[in-house]
């Protein structure tokens, strides 16, 4: 009996959610993987998302935001931040704001103006919320059935990414019209080859999690998620990525993390040796196809670490610059989505090359810089609500809802981490994961709480 009602979980019965889900994350594939707002796939994904957002809202059913109330209350905050930098100021309050008296011009009357210097970019910031808003609509209005097929979803969506990624790197000329990739490199679906190895360290959390959603893991599923693991550790050697084979291995213990107790639970008639067996087997595994890359010279990733001169990273170089820039703008910002031609404004002689500095290469510096102290305060209350969030999920008994929410919080850590040095949350693909994985874990605390609650 036990076999049969999960066969039928397992099953595959498309209602509207699934459908939209599934139309949802082909579009990020095809076209969400930039975060310049003038490359084409910004026109695809956010006219993509517009479509499911109407369909959702005239044929799906009710949403229901048991749990996850915290996102939805984050994401409007999100949403106002930028909405309210357009909003026209008296020319006296706009030219109180720090920073403005260079667009000034002499003899000119002043007229209002928004808060943020930058309006056309700042729309485009507004603009892509609608991907976040979006996914956390269709999420609300899924059933069991889409948490149980999302996992394999978004699985199938990294896979199908690298299989790409593995193409990019045979030497095959592939130009994604929808994106402003480099060529040559090899950076699957996204214009950044340190945004996909975010993407594939994810899917070596996702890889085990999905495996051990299923009472028969070690028959197929386990089998079929290690050699993705380690499918998914090589390709992030292949993409160059530093940040990425820093993610990947911090994924990697979390996978263990994850999935060590129900390891051990479907190891409990095995001798004990069998579970540090395992795990030695596998280290050696990854790290033998890791040496076996190197000795190749097909570790690009560890090519480029080794090489590595600060004098010539640029992050570096500019962190002054950004530091000053914050300083000046404080407390009110610059305004969402303008760092490039406010950092023209501020760049020092000696940055001057041929090729230009787009973002702040730390999204934490990125928003106090776009923001001020309100994004400060919302992304501070995003961070506290994840902590918080994520000590309940990681001290509750394990049920495939909490694993679910640790998964969630594991993706957050990663995003978070990646975006010390980078901008992954700025493209619509994280954005949506981001999304995905707030909600499992708002939905996990919540049914955990529920579960405290006296009857």
């Amino acid at each position: 009996m036990a076999h049969a009602r999960s066969a039928r979980r397992s099953r595959f019965r498309p209602d509207l959610p699934l459908v939209l889900m599934i139309v949802m994350v082909v579009l990020l594939w095809v076209a969400g993987g930039a975060s310049r707002a003038d490359t084409m796939g910004q026109v695809v994904v956010r006219a993509g998302c517009w479509a499911i957002l109407i369909a959702a809202m005239l044929g799906g059913p009710r949403p229901s935001l048991d749990g996850a109330r915290p996102v939805l209350f984050l994401l409007i905050a999100t949403i106002a931040l930028p909405l309210i930098q357009l909003i026209p100021l008296p020319p006296a309050w706009w030219q109180a704001l720090p920073g403005r008296e260079i667009l000034l011009i002499p003899g000119e009357p002043v007229p209002w103006r928004p808060w943020t210097m930058t309006p056309g970019a700042t729309r485009n910031a507004l603009a892509s919320l609608v991907v976040p808003a979006t996914m956390l609509l269709v999420l609300a209005q899924g059933n069991a059935r889409l948490r149980d097929w999302l996992p394999t979803i978004l699985l199938a969506m990294i896979g199908a990414a690298v299989l790409l990624g593995l193409l990019q790197f045979t030497g095959a000329r592939f130009n994604n019209p929808f994106l402003n990739d480099t060529p040559g490199q090899v950076s699957g679906i996204f214009a950044n080859r340190n945004h996909f190895g975010l993407l594939i360290a994810m899917g070596c959390l996702i890889a085990p999690v999905w495996a051990f959603m299923d009472r028969d893991a070690l028959r197929w599923r386990g089998p079929l998620a290690a050699g993705l693991v380690v499918l998914f550790v090589l390709t992030i050697l292949a993409t160059g990525s530093r940040a990425g084979m820093l993610l990947g291995g911090l994924a990697l213990i979390l996978a263990l993390a994850l999935v060590g107790r129900r390891l051990r639970r479907r190891l409990s008639h095995a001798p004990r040796w069998v579970f540090p067996a395992l795990i030695v087997a596998g280290v050696i595994v990854i790290g033998g196809f890791i040496g076996l890359s190197f000795a190749a010279d097909r570790a690009d990733a560890i090519n480029r670490l080794i090489t590595l001169e600060t004098g010539e990273d640029m992050r570096s170089r500019a962190l002054p610059t950004v530091l000053a820039m914050i300083g000046t703008y404080m407390p009110f910002g610059s305004g969402f989505g303008g760092f490039d031609p406010v950092f023209r404004i501020h760049e020092p002689f000696e940055l001057l090359k041929f090729t230009y500095f787009n973002q702040a290469h730390n999204d934490f510096l990125g928003i106090a810089l776009d923001g001020g102290i309100p994004a400060i305060a919302v992304l501070v209350a995003a961070i506290l609500w994840w902590l918080v969030a994520t000590i309940g999920v990681w001290r509750a008994r394990s049920d495939d809802d909490v694993i679910r929410g640790r998964l969630g919080s594991a993706l957050i850590a990663l995003v978070l981490i990646a975006s010390i040095t980078d901008y992954p949350a700025r493209t619509p693909t994280v954005m949506a994961i981001t999304v995905i994985a707030a909600f499992w874990l708002a939905q996990a605390r919540s049914a955990r709480t529920q579960a405290a609650l006296p009857a």
